[in-house]
């Protein structure tokens, strides 16, 4: 079984906020495999489906951003998943907007929804990033992730969801190694 966790924060305040990237995500692969019926368990929301005869867990935890742990720790261990099989889906100041990187491992980078997660036993996921870019010089970061995109930056935006559902969809299917190899943006030779 794969685990599938969008990072954000519940609540109608944040629905469209630029760290609710994850939930996004999450809602997407859901329209997409028909999935409709969530449930409350663990402090997340959760629902399954079945891709490839495999099933799949999808997970929003609605502990808020910096809790995220206190959720998919405890789903993990409930549901027996195995770290590799977590593919945990948030938002990157340090990405352009709408782009994609998929990784294996790696540090929290500051995103203390992955802390969370560092903090309560799950470390070794694969993590789909998708850039939200910087605030503007003299910007909060904090306002910057806690509200939406401007309309001029709301296509790539969402290029950035479709393309991330479509990875997820993809190491599902082909693996995480060869997933990375095909969605991952190829490096320009100099």
């Amino acid at each position: 079984m794969h685990m599938i966790v969008g990072l954000g924060n519940p609540g109608r305040e944040y629905e469209r906020s630029k760290h609710n990237t994850g939930f996004l995500v999450v809602d997407e692969l859901a329209k997409r495999w028909e999935v409709n019926c969530w449930q409350s368990k663990m402090e997340a929301l959760v629902a399954t489906a079945t891709v490839g005869g495999e099933p799949v867990l999808l997970v929003k935890p609605q502990t808020y951003m910096n809790e995220s742990g206190r959720a998919v720790g405890p789903l993990m261990r409930w549901y027996k998943i195995d770290e590799p099989d977590v593919y945990v889906i948030y938002d990157d100041l340090d990405l352009p907007v709408g782009k994609l990187r998929i990784r294996t491992n790696g540090s929290d980078g500051g995103h203390n929804g992955i802390k969370s997660l560092f903090a309560n036993g799950c470390r070794d996921f694969t993590r789909f990033r998708i850039g939200i870019g910087r605030p503007l010089p003299h910007r909060d970061v904090i306002d910057h992730v806690l509200t939406p995109f401007p309309e001029e930056l709301q296509e790539p935006y969402g290029a950035g969801i479709q393309a991330a559902a479509k990875a997820v969809e993809g190491c599902l299917a082909l693996g995480v190694s060869k997933g990375m190899n095909r969605f991952n943006p190829k490096k320009k030779n100099r």
